[in-house]
């Protein structure tokens, strides 16, 4: 198939807003996507390349040739340059693919450019991510849609399941399963601004969760094998030896485990979550090299699979039963069940006491729902916090002068693939963030008016804020009271950032 169509497909769903027509678009194009190219081509327009890291950066795609009158790139061969370029390494490697990437430019018509360069970038604004793909899926190939989706979330990746789904039918699809050493995508919880709030949601009785400030990861243990995944799917298993080490001394014939790896010092108390992001290669921001003495040790909260047998479809106060029996209480995350409101607000009350990040309200009844976020699992926090991309950033002045500062921040919008903008802040920046994000976010720049330059909306930044008040300066009719920066998200992509419903959700009542 020519990357022509792919294009042509891509941009379309860029100039809709409609889901009806954003399916009808995609059932078309898969329906003419020949066999061996749909991994590829569903990959492409889930808004992402099929090999993680290629090492291409914007300056590179800065400097490009002008593009090719007429087209004749297939998607084969551009999946197979990438591939080459995420291969290349040591000496000459830099000069080797900013050749490789103007051969492959070159070649590439005007329409084309623009979704590699979304495609390198990660900012391709099509407004059809990975849930629009599974509808199309589900529509192009009659497999029911919830089976399509069930099996994307147990393989961990949309495109296999599209291979199967498109060539195979619904019995191919319904045979992936949970296989130890293939990452599952991880159950998301969604968030309530306090306890009885998160209550109602789940519903009575309720797990609570102390919510620790560590890192998501997934363990799959098969005798002294052992895999190690963070909730984007990438695998860490070389950078944590002592989650390896607990691993094997559970001395299971095969273990999948949910959970957060930590820092502690030598007395077993907390290290700050940079020291933790920065052993796990997750940090972007300014402590990314910062030294991390402690040790790292796993916490975990649920257990999918125990010695061949699959807990997924289990309710949680089963998995829970398991987990008590596989993981000693050392490595288990403390933990309250109850009935009773009062018991789970004083838990909750306890664990912000000691320094934790809030608790996490789950459904006792509620299957793992790999990849979900419902109200199964409901997140709570003493304070009000988002995932918000950065869209724009302000020079500096006075102190801040020759400092990339202010910085304007966005939900994200599902329904047209953009982001809406809900303020600005420059409060909560130390030095080192601040040189550290000047850095940043010229390297990011897509253009400049003024004092103000805008990004490429990629960079996820978490924003402790007092309260949303109505606003009719900003396009979402809200915005966010006393902003101030936590954290710059390197463990998270702009495809993970809190939407603008959820914003809306959280806003008090008019």
């Amino acid at each position: 198939m020519l990357l022509y169509d792919v294009a042509a497909a891509s941009a379309a769903l860029g100039a809709t807003t409609s889901r009806l027509a954003k399916r009808e678009i995609l059932v078309d194009l898969l329906g003419r996507t020949p066999p061996d190219d749909i991994e590829v081509v569903v990959a492409y327009l889930s808004g992402e390349l099929r090999q993680r890291r290629t090492g291409v950066g914007w300056a590179t795609l800065g400097t490009l040739p002008e593009p090719a009158d007429a087209a004749s790139l297939t998607v084969a061969e551009v999946d197979t340059d990438f591939e080459h370029l995420s291969r290349l390494a040591g000496s000459g490697s830099v000069a080797s693919r900013a050749g490789a990437v103007r051969r492959l430019f070159a070649r590439a018509t005007a329409p084309e450019q623009r979704m590699l360069r979304g495609l390198v970038s990660g900012d391709l604004r099509q407004g059809a991510l990975d849930a629009a793909m599974l509808d199309a899926l589900a529509a192009a190939s009659g497999v029911p849609l919830a089976a399509v989706r069930r099996a994307a979330m147990l393989r961990g990746s949309t495109g296999p399941v599209a291979v199967a789904a498109l060539t195979e039918g619904a019995v191919a699809v319904e045979a992936f399963g949970l296989t130890v050493g293939q990452p599952v995508r991880p159950m998301l919880a969604a968030s309530a601004p306090d306890v009885d709030a998160a209550l109602e949601k789940a519903g009575l009785p309720a797990s609570l969760d102390v919510k620790l400030d560590g890192i998501r990861i997934q363990v799959h243990q098969s005798g002294a094998e052992v895999h190690i995944f963070t909730r984007s799917l990438d695998e860490i298993t070389a950078r944590l030896p002592e989650v390896c080490a607990v691993a094997r001394s559970l001395a299971r014939e095969s273990l999948i485990l949910d959970g957060e790896v930590m820092t502690l010092d030598h007395d077993g108390r907390p290290r700050p979550f940079q020291e933790t992001a920065s052993r796990t290669a997750t940090l972007v921001g300014p402590d990314a090299a910062m030294a991390a003495p402690g040790v790292l040790a796993p916490f975990f909260f649920d257990v999918l699979h125990v010695d061949g047998v699959d807990l997924i479809d289990l309710p949680l106060a089963e998995r829970l039963r398991r987990l008590d029996e596989v993981v000693p209480a050392g490595h288990r995350i403390a933990r309250l069940a109850t009935d009773e409101p009062h018991a789970a607000r004083r838990f909750f009350a306890e664990a912000v006491s000691a320094g934790q990040e809030g608790v996490v309200v789950k459904a006792l009844a509620a299957p793992y729902d790999a990849g979900r976020r419902g109200s199964a699992w409901v997140k709570v926090k003493p304070r009000h916090t988002l995932d918000l991309v950065v869209l724009a950033v302000e020079w500096g002045s006075g102190r801040r002068q020759g400092w990339l500062s202010n910085i304007h921040l966005g939900a994200r919008d599902p329904q047209t693939g953009g982001f809406v903008m809900l303020g600005k802040t420059f409060k909560g920046m130390t030095d080192e963030m601040l040189a550290w994000q000047t850095g940043r976010f010229l390297d990011l720049e897509e253009s400049r008016a003024g004092h103000v330059v805008r990004l490429r909306p990629v960079q996820v930044v978490e924003i402790a804020f007092d309260g949303l008040q109505r606003s009719t300066r900003y396009p979402g009719g809200l915005a966010l009271r006393f902003a101030r920066v936590v954290r710059y998200r390197g463990d998270k992509t702009a495809a993970e950032a809190d939407t603008i419903e959820t914003v809306r959700g959280l806003a008090a009542p008019s």
